[in-house]
């Protein structure tokens, strides 16, 4: 039985826990906090810190292959453990690409991949030499997650708001769609797409509002969609699981934003709606099984569950016998006993097969279920 490792203890390492039951393998999970939503969930759990290289290549020598549910993890271990025969999806190389905005941004620039206009600052006293490539929005080159590490400045006057360290800045896209697809390739380099996802955004907390998938665009977007995700995925060089998140503009232009290198935010809806879930698809790439069929089963709409302004404490779910009585809507609680103003502490997914249906019901969700303390 293979001896599988999980970098980073949180919703999505969880999820994958989950789905793991159903195949011969032995999990191991690394985080440093031995309460983490998937601590309890694994066959063995190691409490140490994912940046740390020590902790990491102590980990990884324990098991036969590695992933991550987070970028944020050291990358000159893994490249160490590689070296020494540990599989790891993805490869180091991609995640050291991927984990920094800038090298990211660069490598779309280098590979021909289209995405927004950019420049590069060191500090916040390089800002005042690109005034008018302003609106833009500053992205962290590291560390940003979730949408912190993200500062849209409009104009002169919003500099003081900049962040003081190595950023891109992005020329701000007027948005018409906000897409994301996710991309699955095995070892053996067999590819696999899932129907592109339509996103929509809390602008206050740049967090995912709710989504609808399949995205409403016209076939050609979606051409386009896959088309790109493929070239992506293959200048990468890297067998694993991508979810890449795109723009749709006011001219029907798509660029691309980011990637995630990992099971993602909006992929969760999969684990019902889809034959083969995004956490089913990675253990078959983990393992060197088949891909999964990326079939949707039916349509399907998800709302993040989110700790709401002004609760700070033992989580309490309010509304949720109201939400588990609606027909066709599935909870996920992620096992935070804490919840903050805008933690991710679950999400819902809602299937049917009329659209207007599932945007109601997604707003019903939102106004019924409230995470409080």
């Amino acid at each position: 039985m293979k001896k599988a490792g999980i970098l980073g203890g949180g919703q999505l390492g969880r999820m994958l826990l989950q789905e793991a039951a159903n195949y011969p393998v032995e999990t191991w999970v690394m985080e440093n906090d031995p309460e983490c939503p998937a601590a309890h969930l694994c066959h063995h759990f190691v409490k140490g810190n994912i940046q740390n290289f020590d902790d990491v290549y102590n980990f990884g020598k324990q098991v036969d292959v590695l992933t991550i549910e987070i970028e944020s993890v050291n990358v000159d271990a893994l490249e160490k453990l590689e070296s020494e025969g540990v599989r790891i999806f993805p490869k180091p190389a991609a995640l050291r690409i991927i984990k920094n905005k800038i090298r990211q941004k660069e490598f779309y620039q280098q590979y021909e991949i289209p995405t927004a206009a950019f420049v590069t600052v060191q500090n916040r006293q390089e800002l005042d030499n690109h005034i008018s490539f302003l609106p833009a929005a500053q992205k962290l080159g590291e560390g940003g997650y979730d949408g912190k590490g993200v500062q849209l400045l409009h104009g002169p006057d919003e500099l003081p708001l900049a962040f003081d360290a190595p950023s891109v800045l992005e020329k701000k896209v007027e948005i018409a769609k906000e897409i994301a697809i996710i991309i699955a390739i095995s070892s053996k380099g067999d590819i696999a797409l899932y129907p592109p996802v339509e996103m929509v955004f809390d602008p206050y907390l740049n967090l995912l509002d709710f989504q609808i998938s399949p995205a409403d665009i016209p076939e050609k977007s979606t051409w386009r969609i896959e088309a790109i995700a493929l070239k992506l995925a293959k200048a990468l060089n890297s067998p694993g699981l991508f979810a890449v998140e795109l723009f749709i503009d006011q001219a029907g232009d798509v660029l691309v934003n980011e990637t995630a290198p990992r099971v993602h935010n909006s992929g969760h809806h999969t684990i019902e709606a889809h034959s083969s879930s995004q956490y089913d698809m990675l253990w078959r790439i983990l393992l060197d099984y088949p891909l999964g069929s990326t079939e949707a089963i039916m349509p399907s709409s998800l709302v993040n569950l989110i700790g709401e302004k002004d609760y700070t404490g033992e989580v309490v779910y309010e509304g949720i016998e109201e939400v588990l009585a609606m027909e066709d809507v599935y909870i996920h609680l992620y096992g935070k006993k804490q919840t903050k103003p805008g933690r991710k502490m679950g999400h819902v997914t809602i299937l049917g097969s009329d659209r207007y249906d599932l945007v109601r019901k997604a707003h019903q969700v939102k106004r019924t279920l409230k995470v409080i303390s």
